[in-house]
């Protein structure tokens, strides 16, 4: 596992994208590629965020709304609307699922002195998913920490879609 980048001496690439006008941003080194929008398979009983599934190279990929799972309205797909594939690892095991977002920005990098700490919200809202607060100029980027974006339960759901055949 790569350290936390928040707390190395090194400069980290991002891959930045948009949910409404927030900028979020992922360590480059776990984005696999970006991929156009396209339509998904959807998959019953399975959480409000999770979209879908789509066959990506003859791998089952899994498909989450960014927007749902961090709690945001959900709005009309545009033709900047991506899906960027992601490796993530929870309990030492890797998986891959793909992430719609608004649109994808840009690769940045941030050294240590551009990030700040994750908020603290108070006691009743969980922002361990947050890695860091990157800063460019005057504007904020929330860097996501995607081994803790989701849940033990959730990721069992979406690592267990691998084994399924993509129609």
């Amino acid at each position: 596992m790569k350290p936390d980048a928040a707390s190395s001496s090194e400069i980290t690439q991002y891959l930045t994208f948009t949910l409404s006008q927030e900028i979020f941003a992922v360590e480059i080194f776990r984005v696999k590629e970006v991929l156009e929008y396209k339509p998904l398979t959807k998959i019953p009983n399975t959480p409000m965020f999770m979209r879908g599934i789509i066959n990506l190279r003859g791998k089952v990929v899994p498909v989450i709304d960014m927007r749902t799972k961090l709690g945001m309205e959900e709005v009309e797909r545009t033709v900047n609307t991506c899906i960027i594939i992601v490796e993530v690892e929870s309990r030492g095991e890797m998986a891959v699922f793909g992430a719609i977002v608004d649109s994808v920005r840009e690769v940045m990098e941030l050294g240590p002195s551009q990030i700040e700490p994750a908020p603290k919200i108070g006691t009743n809202l969980n922002t361990d998913f947050i890695r860091g607060m990157g800063k460019q100029g005057d504007q904020f980027i929330i860097l996501l920490n995607t081994d803790t974006l989701f849940s033990a339960d959730e990721m069992g759901q979406l690592s267990g879609m691998d084994g399924m055949m993509a129609a």
